[in-house]
């Protein structure tokens, strides 16, 4: 009994001494982050020269990696944490910034780029220059998520000011944004594209995820400024996404699939911050949804972590329910493969996440499939509910905090004296790596902060939703009425090309875009020389395709004929070709 109480009080001291050293890193590192997101935002940000007003640069890095370009999905997720800042009331100086941003995607959204016109898949290009000019250059496109997040920073604001009596500003100026945003989704979201890594060409569970949730929220903004046209369509698209999220879930192995295709093992970062950027703290710990308290969340998020535990050698030693630096996925080799801080930041607000849901709810609900998570704080507990007033639930929340805290001290131990943070650090001495100053890790930082304080974001409609028993993937335009049935085929075509060239896939259908190279679909390499993709293409249809190869600009066409095939009338089909 005396060593369990030894042991006991050693661990609340080294809990407390934990604790104390991310308060300090919080403190010192809150100002500096804010700074670097401010500093990486055009027109007069320190470090954003020759950006225009309202666009982030996602790095003042311009070579090796060359990043000094806007991303859709890092300026939405940046000023996403910016909008919420604002309408809690924690900086009215950021308005102008706000507005800038608004005016900045209004025109980039009209800007013709190799993915399309706005109304023709543009609006699925990842990266312009940040004269608000299209990249022309090879890249994994289209990217999906954008969209979607783009609608949700803008929504958050939209909310804040129809709340506060400036409807008419959210008619004129962000509605049409909005819907723009959210019609692409509406059409396209059982399209495949590539990842938020920017190199699985496949169905993702991030772009999933935060479609479902822009959708949601879209259909409620919507009907609060009378645009009910669209209601039904986005809430019937809503339920089908939310049906196709399911799929995502290993059951077996316990944890979420981040991608369809790949190749690799789907454990990564990804699950993990689609669990953040669709919280909602009123949906509890809603798995359908993938609340960060979820049992599937957390069951994933441990599978997660500790793929890492054994391969970065600034990981050795450390216990194996004790926090570790955290990359993209353990299979990387992008710069080396190496940790990244905003990974490792969003675990711990996850983590965060989760206890203020379990501290509001006043309960904590331990699951045969989060039992493993929870066993890593006490190998004794067992399936049920935990009140708060039981001693279970003080320790189980306790040592989750510690947990949380344990991930930014990591870090904390990494971060310069100056508090820059780049996009990762070496995975054997924790020396910054790769692009510096990267936006994106600064607002990570920020928000696993918010998280730690307790701040909560507004509900975006996910509590109470059912999942749809029956699966559809019709799709609509503009919120209208469902097109016709669909089924997915997978394109296989073996062909061997040079560096910097790409396939690409075009046919006699929408879902192909028409015959169009400017708009053609571009193939996975991941099991190079065999390039893929599925694409849902209407039943029961004869189609035409042909690949074209893309090199610096230059255009070639597989010689004639035409290939050609009759889609099935339900199910799925694989068509595998040689480039001729």
């Amino acid at each position: 009994m005396r060593l369990a109480l030894v042991s006991l009080l050693a661990y609340c001291l080294a809990a407390v001494s934990q604790s104390s050293t991310v308060d300090q890193y919080v403190s010192t590192e809150s100002p500096i982050a804010k700074a670097g997101v401010l500093a990486n935002i055009g027109p007069s940000g320190a470090k954003s020269s020759g950006a225009k007003a309202g666009v982030v640069i996602a790095s003042p890095s311009s070579v090796n990696p060359p990043y000094l370009f806007t991303w859709t999905r890092d300026s939405s997720l940046v000023f996403k944490a910016i909008i919420d800042q604002y309408t809690r009331g924690a900086d009215d100086s950021l308005r102008g910034t706000i507005d800038d941003f608004v005016a900045a995607e209004t025109i980039q959204q009209q800007v013709s780029n190799p993915s399309g016109t706005v109304s023709s898949g543009g609006l699925g290009e990842p990266k312009f220059n940040i004269d608000l000019t299209a990249f022309t250059g090879a890249w994994g496109r289209p990217q999906r998520d954008g969209p979607a997040l783009r609608s949700t920073a803008l929504i958050t604001y939209a909310n804040w000011l129809v709340a506060n009596g400036n409807t008419t500003y959210v008619t004129s100026k962000l509605w049409p944004v909005i819907k723009l945003d959210l019609d692409y989704v509406s059409a396209n979201w059982n399209q495949t594209g590539f990842d938020l890594w920017e190199e699985v060409n496949s169905s993702s569970f991030f772009t999933t995820a935060v479609q479902h949730r822009a959708l949601r929220e879209g259909a409620a903004l919507a009907t609060k400024i009378g645009q009910t046209s669209v209601v039904s369509g986005y809430a019937t698209q809503a339920s089908n996404v939310l049906c196709f999220l399911q799929s995502y879930w290993n059951p077996s192995a316990g944890f979420i699939t981040a991608n369809t295709g790949g190749g690799r093992s789907g454990k990564d970062a990804n699950t993990a911050l689609a669990s953040i950027h669709t919280f909602d703290p009123a949906a509890g710990c809603d798995a359908a949804t993938f609340q960060p308290c979820s049992d599937k969340a957390l069951s994933s998020l441990k599978v997660y972590v500790d793929s890492f535990r054994s391969i970065y050698t600034i990981n050795s030693g450390i216990a194996s329910n004790a926090a570790v630096a955290t990359g993209r996925y353990p299979e990387d080799s992008y710069q080396g493969g190496n940790p990244w801080y905003l990974t490792t930041s969003a675990v711990a607000e996850q983590l965060y996440d989760a206890l203020i849901v379990w501290n509001k709810q006043g309960s904590l609900d331990v699951t045969s499939i989060s039992l493993a998570f929870f066993q890593q704080f006490s190998p004794s507990v067992t399936a049920g509910t935990y009140a708060s007033t039981t001693s279970t639930f003080t320790t189980l929340t306790g040592a989750v905090k510690t947990f949380a805290d344990e991930f930014l001290a990591v870090n904390a131990k990494f971060t310069p004296s100056n508090g820059g943070l780049a996009e990762q650090y070496s995975r054997s001495n924790g020396s910054p790596l790769s692009a510096v100053d990267l936006t994106w890790s600064y607002a990570a930082a920020l928000t696993a902060f918010d998280a730690r304080a307790g701040v909560t974001p507004a509900s975006w409609g996910a509590a109470g939703l059912i999942v749809p028993s029956t699966c559809s993937t019709s799709t609509s335009s503009g919120g209208g009425p469902s097109s016709g049935s669909t089924v997915a085929v997978t394109f296989n075509v073996v062909a061997t090309t040079t560096f910097g060239e790409n396939i690409f896939l075009t046919g006699s259908v929408d879902a192909l875009q028409n015959w169009s190279p400017d708009n053609a679909l571009a193939l996975s390499a991941a099991d190079y020389p065999t390039w893929s993709i599925t694409v849902n293409v209407p039943a029961n249809t004869n189609i035409e395709y042909k690949y074209i190869r893309k090199f610096n600009g230059a255009i070639t066409w597989e010689s004639d004929p035409n290939n050609s095939f009759t889609s099935p009338a339900s199910g799925s089909a694989t068509l595998n070709d040689n480039w001729r």
